[in-house]
């Protein structure tokens, strides 16, 4: 099960945090252990990781308009940038 990490910048990042059980809802279908990091440094830039087991899924809810719903009323704005951990 590969670990993802997406980043992008928020307009708010008070109301984005206060939308993480939202986005556990969101990707619980091919996603677990959501965690959500903000900007040390302050800035608007956060980062969601988490253990994908269906990247199928996710790569169709990461397109579905449900998910662009949310985005906009989680504040997200791109661009969105995706990382998947590398285990070599």
């Amino acid at each position: 099960m590969p670990r993802i990490i997406f980043t992008h910048p928020v307009r708010d990042p008070a109301l984005w945090a206060s939308k993480h059980a939202e986005r556990v809802t969101a990707f619980a279908a091919w996603g677990s252990n959501v965690v959500d990091h903000l900007a040390a440094d302050g800035s608007n830039n956060v980062a969601i990781s988490v253990d994908v087991h269906d990247l199928d899924a996710m790569r169709a809810s990461l397109e579905s308009p449900e998910l662009a719903e949310s985005k906009e009323a989680h504040g997200v704005l791109e661009p969105l940038a995706m990382y998947v951990e590398n285990d070599s």
